[in-house]
């Protein structure tokens, strides 16, 4: 007597929901990295220092990048939250350190939480770091941290 096998068909899983939830993943992650970007501009070559030291830990860093002045007009810039701004007239500079000292008091904190990091071209001229300094001093700032590269010990 002969049998006869049956054959079912081979039972796939579903993978619609592993896709969706894999690129709904990917996406959340892309939101939340933080893009540390608008912190570093690689236009900014920073002046070598035997006494540069890695940077402490700052409960508000506010990253000041200037830069050296530009052949075509002279003029330094300084990058502030990804954003250019003229070293001179300082008025649109200004306001945005304003709005960030708004900021930090609507958290319940003073100017003295933050800390200004600047990190100024080795061909920036001292005069315009000076004066984005004042600026922050009569906006209310009163912590500074000036970066440079930490010179390499030779072995």
């Amino acid at each position: 007597m002969r049998i006869k096998k049956k054959f079912e068909p081979v039972k796939e899983a579903d993978m619609t929901p592993m896709i969706d939830m894999t690129f709904q993943l990917i996406a959340f992650f892309m939101v939340i990295i933080n893009f540390t970007e608008t912190e570093q501009n690689q236009a900014i070559q920073l002046p070598k220092s035997e006494l540069a030291k890695p940077p402490d830990t700052m409960d508000f860093p506010i990253t000041l990048q200037i830069t050296r002045p530009d052949p075509a007009d002279q003029k330094t810039y300084v990058y502030y939250g990804g954003r250019k701004y003229a070293a001179t007239p300082p008025d649109q500079l200004k306001q945005a350190l304003e709005t960030q000292k708004a900021f930090l008091e609507a958290k319940g904190k003073t100017t003295a939480d933050a800390t200004i990091i600047i990190r100024a071209d080795s061909w920036a001229r001292t005069g315009d770091v000076q004066r984005i300094i004042e600026l922050c001093q009569d906006v209310g700032y009163v912590n500074y941290a000036l970066r440079a590269l930490q010179e390499k010990e030779h072995l």
